[in-house]
Formats: C-alpha cells, structure tokens, sequence
C-alpha cells in the first residue's frame, strides 16, 4: 500500500505540473480529530539497548466533544542523559513542493522539549542516520509549531552529523516523535511526559 500510495503521489503531481495547477496549500499526515488511528505506530525508545530504561505509547483519546492522540513518555535517562522514549510510523510520502511540517499540540508535565524524526529513502532504522528537529511543545494552550524541511539535520544515535546528504522529502518513508533526553544538549530531560496532537501537517 504504501509503495502504492508513493506512485499516486508522483502521477498527481506530474498531472498537477502539465495543468499547471497548483499544490494544495497543506496535506494532512495524520489528522486525529477526524478518522486517522494510532494502530499503525510504532514504539522505538532507548530499551532497543541493555541500558534503557524509558517507555512510550500512543494513544486515541475522544469524547462526543473532540478526538485526539497523546502521546505518553517515561523517561528514564542514564547520568549522562543518554535516553529517549519515542514512536513512530512507517508510511510513505511525497512531499515535493511542500516547505515546512506542523503540528498542533499540547505539552503537559515538567518538560516539553521534543522532536520530530524523518527518515526517507526506506533508510528506517540503524545504522542509517535519522533527520531531526527539536521543539518545544506549548503549554496551557492548543498551538502549531512550525518545523521547516531545510532545518531537518542528520543524526546518528543523537549525535549530529555534518557529512550526510540532505532529506529527500520525495521519498519520506517514517515519521516519529520522541521525547529526549539531552545527552549532547545543554537541557536534560528525565521523567514523564505528555504530548497531545490534534494534527500533523505539511505546508
């Protein structure tokens, strides 16, 4: 399905291109307030390795009055802050022509700091490098961060790498959320967490 769904990317922006129509102003990755599920997500934290500790879920949350995901962190870093509880998705997208990805959402508990992780190419796990980006989720209230492609860099184990080719967001094939754990940044994160999504989008 999902090389499927890459082909009828490509073949509608190749119509869109000969129409000279254009792209649509955002395409929804995952829109939770309306149909999309949390069956097809993934857990990836640090317990991939002896020393992991931490733990992450993603779950539908709804009422008559709204539906949404959150998504549920537990991390247990090491003293050095070596850690992340995260989930992801495996689904193939083409991207071509969008700049930016947003998510609208909602952070509770002692810290927020999160980040998206891209992986394309069907390079979805070690020892391939994953394209991330860090935010802080809001608080109190419902908001949209705005994460643009460019600013999506290549790590390796959370460590950043300078010499790896750019994203190829034609050929984006898992999408993942974690919380960190700062083991090569100035903030160290432990502890849980919240993240409530109503939407992720492109722009």
């Amino acid at each position: 399905m999902d090389d499927l769904s890459s082909t009828q990317d490509q073949d509608v922006l190749a119509e869109l291109e000969q129409c000279n129509i254009s792209l649509p102003e955002e395409r929804y990755l995952f829109d939770f307030t309306k149909n999309d599920d949390v069956v097809n997500w993934q857990e990836q934290s640090d317990t991939v390795r002896n020393v992991g500790m931490s733990k992450a879920l993603l779950a539908l949350h709804q009422n008559t009055l709204y539906r949404r995901a959150i998504f549920f962190a537990l991390l247990n870093p090491q003293s050095n802050g070596a850690g992340f509880a995260g989930i992801r998705a495996i689904k193939t997208y083409n991207l071509t022509g969008y700049t930016k990805l947003q998510i609208k959402c909602r952070g509770q508990g002692q810290y927020n700091g999160f980040k998206v992780v891209l992986r394309h190419k069907g390079l979805n796990d070690e020892p391939n490098y994953s394209y991330e980006q860090y935010f802080q989720a809001p608080k109190d209230e419902f908001a949209i961060r705005t994460l643009p492609f460019s600013e999506f860099k290549a790590y390796y184990r959370g460590k950043r790498n300078n010499n790896s080719e750019p994203l190829d967001i034609s050929q984006i094939t898992s999408i993942g959320l974690q919380m960190y754990g700062g083991v090569y940044q100035p903030i160290k994160q432990k502890g849980p967490a919240t993240l409530e999504i109503d939407w992720i989008r492109a722009v």
